[in-house]
């Protein structure tokens, strides 16, 4: 089997770029199921109906989020009957949605699992302590098991890697927006790569009009951030697992530029 995970789609233009790349990547490389980060696809931050629906004909089976979750109040309105939409699971108990789903594909379940980390980022419940959760609430139901750690600091994601190493397919970083060069196997058997990047604007500041970025770092006052146009890049990991034993045998990291 071969799982493609997508880095966070930025906006019109990464939704464009994503239903464009995805049917080609599933037919070149022979891709079985597609999850992707959706959390910035609606103007940068957020999500509505609209984008979700673009992600779900660009070939997305399961979409992932991060803390920008809420910034459309529209997703309340449908987050909650979406049955392959996640959030991350650290949210308090009673937020809409939920932070896992099960992925049926042919004879195996594909358990995926959604969490926010908490350096830097708005202060949620501790996710080491929230996925041994979810591990008990999935692991005899599911074949598979990934996760999106959407998390700051490479170091918090590095430690939830080796946290769950033996225990799940694979975990991704997500929420910079930088592909990072670190891609593997981990001794026991998880797949790790620190962040999956981004689809979106390529000459941008992680998506971000490079104008506006400059404003605020040199002037140090507001401004409002447009999702920059442009050619776009195509970022994410195309997983390998093996038929017969479920484990992870490959980790391959995906990095397309639109040409100008």
């Amino acid at each position: 089997m071969r799982i493609l995970m997508v880095g966070d789609v930025v906006g019109r233009p990464g939704r464009r770029y994503f239903r464009e790349i995805t049917p080609k990547l599933r037919k070149e490389r022979e891709i079985d199921v597609v999850i992707v980060n959706g959390e910035n696809s609606a103007g940068g931050k957020g999500m509505t109906e609209k984008s979700l629906a673009e992600l779900l004909s660009g070939g997305a089976d399961v979409i992932t989020s991060g803390n920008h979750i809420w910034d459309k109040k529209d997703v309340l309105g449908f987050i909650d009957r979406e049955p392959f939409l996640i959030r991350p699971a650290n949210y308090p108990g009673d937020a809409p949605g939920k932070g896992c789903c099960i992925f049926p594909y042919r004879a195996k379940n594909i358990g995926v699992m959604n969490l926010s980390g908490r350096s830097f980022m708005p202060p949620l419940d501790d996710p080491f302590q929230v996925v041994e959760d979810l591990l008990r609430a999935m692991r005899d139901d599911c074949d598979i098991l990934l996760l999106d750690f959407h998390a700051e600091t490479t170091s918090e994601k590095m430690a939830m890697a080796w946290y769950l190493d033996g225990r799940v397919n694979a975990v991704v970083g997500t929420h910079t927006h930088v592909q990072t060069a670190d891609a593997r196997i981990l001794p026991k058997g998880t797949a790790f790569l620190t962040d999956l990047g981004m689809t979106g604007p390529r000459d941008s500041v992680l998506g971000v009009e490079t104008e506006a970025i400059l404003y605020k770092f040199t002037t140090g006052r507001p401004v409002r951030f447009e999702v920059a146009d442009g050619p776009c890049i195509y970022n994410g990991v195309i997983l390998t697992i093996d038929d017969s034993t479920n484990a992870t045998t490959g980790i391959e990291r995906i990095f397309l530029s639109e040409e100008a």
